[in-house]
C-alpha cells in the first residue's frame, strides 16, 4: 500500500507464510489484474496495479475493521495514524485535515462524475506552490473521495492527492519512514498545513 514493488520471497516473511504459498496467492492476483509483476535481472517484483486497486483495499480494511470485535478502528502504530501514504496520496489524521479545510471553504465542486477543484481550491493549493499547470498529464480522475481506514472520514485522493503528497515531501514537511507507509511530519511541516487547512 506504500507504493513500492517487493519480491515473493520479501512478501512471504512479511506475512509469515511459505514462499511457494506467496506464490499461489501472487499469481491468482495478477490474473484478476490485481498486482502487476516487473522482472529486474533475477528478481520479479510485485506491486499493487493501480490507484483504483489500492483505495480498493484501503476501503476494505476499513470495512474489515468495522465487522471486527475489536474497537480500535485503523492502524495501532500512532505514526500510522497520523499520516501515512495510501499508495501514492495522503492519509490518516493530516490528510483528513487537508480535505476538510479544502471542504470547509468551499475548495470542491461535487459534479455526477466524482469532485473536481473550483478557483478557491487551486488559490489555497497555490500557497503549496501547487497549480493546475503543473500537474501531470493523466487518465487518472483529478480528485476522489477516499475514506480514511483510521479517521472513518474522507482524505483526498486521485492526481491531485498524488501531487499534494508529493509536494509536501519536495517541501521537506514530509518524509517516508523506511520499510512503513507512515510519513514522518516535521513539526514546521505540521504547523504550515495546519495553517492553510485548518483555519
Amino acid at each position: 500500500m506504500d507504493g513500492r514493488a517487493l519480491t515473493a520471497t520479501e512478501l512471504a516473511d512479511a506475512v509469515g507464510v511459505t514462499r511457494s504459498t506467496m506464490s499461489s496467492h501472487l499469481s491468482r492476483l495478477q490474473q484478476a489484474q490485481l498486482i502487476a509483476a516487473e522482472s529486474q535481472g533475477r528478481h520479479r517484483y510485485f506491486r499493487i496495479a493501480n490507484a483504483d486497486v489500492a483505495e480498493l483495499l484501503e476501503g476494505m480494511m476499513g470495512l474489515a475493521q468495522l465487522t471486527s470485535p475489536q474497537q480500535t478502528f485503523g492502524p495501532r502504530d500512532p505514526a500510522l495514524r497520523k499520516a501515512r501514504l495510501c499508495y501514492d496520496h495522503l492519509a490518516g489524521e493530516l490528510g483528513v485535515l487537508i480535505y476538510d479545510g479544502l471542504e470547509r471553504q468551499g475548495s470542491f465542486v461535487h459534479r455526477s462524475d466524482g469532485l473536481t477543484m473550483n478557483d478557491s481550491g487551486w488559490s489555497l493549493l497555490s500557497k503549496l506552490g501547487m497549480s493546475v499547470a503543473r500537474l501531470p498529464q493523466t487518465r487518472r480522475p483529478l480528485c476522489r473521495a477516499c475514506v480514511d481506514w483510521s479517521e472513518r472520514r474522507h482524505h483526498l485522493a486521485g492526481a491531485l492527492g498524488a501531487a499534494l503528497a508529493a509536494r509536501l515531501m519536495e517541501l521537506r514537511w514530509a518524509k517516508r519512514v523506511p520499510h512503513s507507509r507512515a510519513l514522518h511530519v516535521t513539526a514546521q511541516g505540521e504547523k504550515s498545513i495546519r495553517e492553510i487547512f485548518a483555519r
